[in-house]
């Protein structure tokens, strides 16, 4: 069982994220502020980070960048969202994937499948 950190402030949208991912098999976290990323990913130790780009207290590009520098955490899998296209910009800090949104949990499942076995 693989532990998923979901970081996005619609507590609705997390909320059915967690649900699909636990239905999945697998263990999810969920944090709503970029301040918690870090401290989250340090204690539940994911497999995988599925981060929106823009939560309400800030942009998560930063914490992305943060993550990448982090010798320890640097090889997390990290796949991006967002509304609008920041594709680009994701992935040039460091990203693995991007998925604009909205999405059908069955592409996101694909590909974080992938994700997870590499």
């Amino acid at each position: 069982m693989s532990t998923i950190l979901v970081v996005d402030d619609d507590k609705t949208f997390s909320t059915l994220l967690t649900t699909v991912f636990e239905l999945e098999g697998h263990q999810a976290v969920a944090v709503n502020n970029h301040n918690d990323v870090i401290p989250a990913v340090r204690q539940a130790e994911p497999a995988l980070i599925l981060m929106d780009v823009h939560v309400s207290d800030g942009d998560t590009l930063g914490v992305l960048k943060e993550l990448r520098a982090d010798e320890t955490l640097k090889s997390i899998p990290i796949v991006m969202t967002s509304g609008m296209d920041r594709s680009a910009e994701c992935l040039a800090a460091g990203a693995d994937k991007f998925v604009f949104k909205p999405f059908r949990p069955s592409e996101l499942l694909e590909m974080i499948g992938g994700l997870l076995q590499e």
